[in-house]
């Protein structure tokens, strides 16, 4: 579904992503893994048209997007659900899906609303509230909702668990397996490693920019370097 191919990113002088190479098949869950500053995120940002490679390419389904401006990579279906959630805080939860759902028809989007509020039965209560004044888990699950407005073939999720209670965390990693479960192809992004791998098919190591390590996810789980470095044993 997904090429990368010797993509290099710059963020003025600084060389963050250096020479990266990956794939991602239809139906999977790939966790990309590392620590902060490795460059995860800006893998993402990329794939998104946030920010540009100076070489390589980039293709989802046949179609070469790295020169791509963002808008029309999400009508190709590739979704980004950012570090930090960045919703709209001075809109309300239902002002921030109709957003989601730009790229759709009037009915698709009154459509997709009544899907959302029925899967996330908390952003119905609150559909009137801004969004600035929901939790944290809220406004996680009014980051999902708002991703899956546009039906995407491919959601990216950057560190879905950050600032998140155990319990809300849990809930998060049960929402992205069942969204893949009914067909949704997976790209997490999360410092979690355990819990990322725990749930993908297949996994990258990242630090300083490169992949050293790539493999699927029980091996990854095994793999000594991974464990002493991610896993905290």
């Amino acid at each position: 579904m997904l090429k990368v191919s010797n993509i290099n990113v710059y963020y003025d002088i600084i060389y963050a992503v250096k020479d990266v190479s990956f794939e991602v098949n239809a139906g999977e869950i790939v966790s990309l893994i590392g620590a902060n500053g490795a460059g995860k995120s800006t893998i993402l940002k990329t794939l998104s048209g946030l920010l540009k490679s100076e070489t390589g390419s980039i293709s989802f389904l046949d179609n070469e997007i790295k020169n791509m401006l963002p808008n029309e990579i999400v009508k190709l279906g590739i979704v980004h659900v950012p570090e930090g959630r960045r919703i709209f805080a001075n809109m309300t939860v239902k002002e921030n899906l109709e957003v989601g759902g730009y790229v759709r028809s009037k009915k698709e989007v009154e459509e997709g609303i009544e899907d959302i509020f029925f899967r996330f039965p908390r952003l119905k209560e609150r559909h009137r509230q801004l969004a600035g004044t929901l939790s944290g888990g809220e406004q996680q699950m009014l980051a999902i909702g708002r991703a899956l407005m546009s039906k995407p073939t491919l959601l990216m999720f950057d560190e879905p668990s950050m600032g998140l209670a155990p319990l809300l965390i849990a809930q998060v990693f049960e929402i992205i397996k069942e969204l893949n479960s009914l067909g949704t192809t997976i790209l997490l992004v999360e410092q979690n490693a355990q819990m990322a791998l725990s749930i993908s098919n297949r996994g990258y190591v990242l630090e300083n920019g490169k992949i050293v390590i790539s493999d699927d996810s029980k091996s990854l789980l095994q793999n000594d370097i991974v464990k002493c470095a991610y896993l905290g044993s």
